[in-house]
């Protein structure tokens, strides 16, 4: 959940989830086509899954596990389930080390570890996708946040820097109320119709075991990305499925306990973070 590009080690070559033809094409992006955003719609209907399903965000997304297998998170796991349906190719532009900022502006500080191919921001990398395929995108999930007040939060002694906190989480708002979420509804709009589902995800807390002070301030996030996405996306809520506030998942569903004392989740607590996406799309 926070710091989840903490304890990279030395990577290995991740296996490319690219369609052909789209893949040469993001991979010579530099400028995406510009998506003017619509007003914020007072309701989101779910549309169900298409052929193409996009991952978006950060190292959770991206299925980043401290002893390299990159093989195992929630998107692969959501991705197999969507393959039962409609959906017979995935893009995974999600970026260790993202946060809502360098996701709009670019500069992710692992870009060597994404994925798929693509040059700038990752949301303009999206909505060049999504633009390329019309209508044929869906679901889109999306986590993004942990990283914003991965600063804000010293696990030496727990200690969290409230006004740097608020000020990061301030920024966080803007970032998704104001570019992020409605840049990414505006594209998944076809002639006026809604042609796919935006999946956003909470985050759950790591550190609520050997730090129960940050339980509060994870909660106050989660609280701001539900009322961020409102009107734009469906909220999956992954802190619920690992236990909520009193978890007794955190040593296995993440490598928090481990010798890598990584907040990452396992290969367990990715799978789990995809039937949260199941459950709550549904599909």
């Amino acid at each position: 959940m926070l710091m989840y590009a903490a304890g990279i080690m030395r990577p290995r070559l991740a296996r490319l989830f690219v369609p052909s033809l789209v893949s040469a094409l993001v991979l010579l992006l530099v400028l995406a086509p510009v998506v003017f955003a619509t007003p914020r719609p007072r309701a989101v209907t779910l549309v169900g899954p298409k052929g193409v399903y996009l991952a978006l965000g950060d190292s959770l997304a991206f299925g980043y596990q401290p002893d390299l297998n990159y093989d195992e998170g929630y998107a692969n796991d959501f991705y197999a389930n969507l393959q039962k349906h409609s959906a017979n190719s995935s893009a995974n532009m999600g970026c260790p080390g993202e946060t809502s900022t360098t996701f709009i502006n670019g500069g992710c500080p692992y870009p060597f570890l994404r994925k798929f191919p693509y040059l700038g921001a990752q949301l303009n990398a999206a909505l060049f996708y999504l633009a390329l395929l019309p209508g044929q995108v869906s679901p889109v999930t999306l986590d993004i946040g942990a990283n914003d007040i991965l600063s804000t939060i010293t696990t030496t002694n727990c200690a969290v820097d409230v006004s740097k906190f608020q000020s990061n989480l301030a920024t966080l708002d803007t970032n998704l109320s104001q570019t992020i979420l409605p840049k990414l509804h505006a594209a998944l709009m076809v002639n006026g119709k809604l042609t796919g589902d935006l999946l956003v995800m909470n985050y759950y807390d790591p550190y609520q075991n050997s730090c129960p002070n940050t339980l509060p301030y994870v909660q106050t996030v989660n609280q701001h990305i539900a009322n961020d996405i409102r009107g734009y996306a469906t909220l999956v809520d992954v802190f619920s499925a690992f236990g909520g506030s009193t978890s007794s998942h955190i040593c296995s569903y993440t490598w928090e306990c481990s010798i890598f004392h990584d907040t990452h989740a396992t290969s367990t607590g990715y799978g789990v973070m995809a039937q949260a996406f199941e459950q709550r799309a549904g599909y």
